[in-house]
């Protein structure tokens, strides 16, 4: 299913382009480094390469076209969380091709973004655009229900003294 469509169902899909910046370094061990700077919408046509789209003498931007964020219904705790948190992020998986630092997946799901960094890829985390980040409520708010509290449980007189003993 497409952005543009009302229909929330539990599955959803937004085209974002990434963008990731090149910067020269003068230091004897690294000559450079590489980071996500960014996520725009994508309108590129499918099979769009990527392109140079800012280049000076300290840095390089890369515009990497044909992404897509995918929303499902199992993430959408994830989703939630990353919303609901002072600074929503889009995680971004890269990896080194080719000498060069590729973006391969995109998440808005906490918990998806940590196990991938967790697993040791290389993870960068950037802001959430506004209109992204109306279009992800708008999925959270059809598909995520917390679960309710659990009622809490009282140690009762007859446990008095055995907490945690075997007898």
């Amino acid at each position: 299913m497409d952005c543009m469509s009302d229909d929330l169902t539990t599955t959803r899909s937004y085209p974002l382009a990434v963008i990731v910046q090149r910067t020269a370094l003068v230091n004897r061990w690294v000559d450079e480094q590489w980071e996500v700077k960014g996520i725009v919408r994508d309108s590129s046509p499918e099979g769009s390469e990527p392109h140079v789209i800012v280049k000076n003498a300290d840095c390089t931007q890369f515009l990497y076209p044909g992404h897509r964020l995918e929303l499902t219904r199992d993430e959408a705790e994830g989703y939630y969380l990353n919303i609901t948190s002072p600074e929503p992020k889009v995680f971004v998986l890269w990896r080194w091709i080719d000498d060069t630092a590729k973006p391969q997946r995109l998440t808005v799901s906490y918990g998806e973004g940590t196990r991938w960094a967790d697993s040791g890829e290389q993870v960068d985390g950037v802001p959430v655009p506004p209109d992204l980040l109306a279009w992800m409520a708008g999925f959270v708010d059809a598909n995520y229900r917390p679960e309710p509290p659990k009622p809490r449980r009282y140690a009762s007189s007859k446990d008095k003294g055995h907490m945690g003993r075997l007898e």
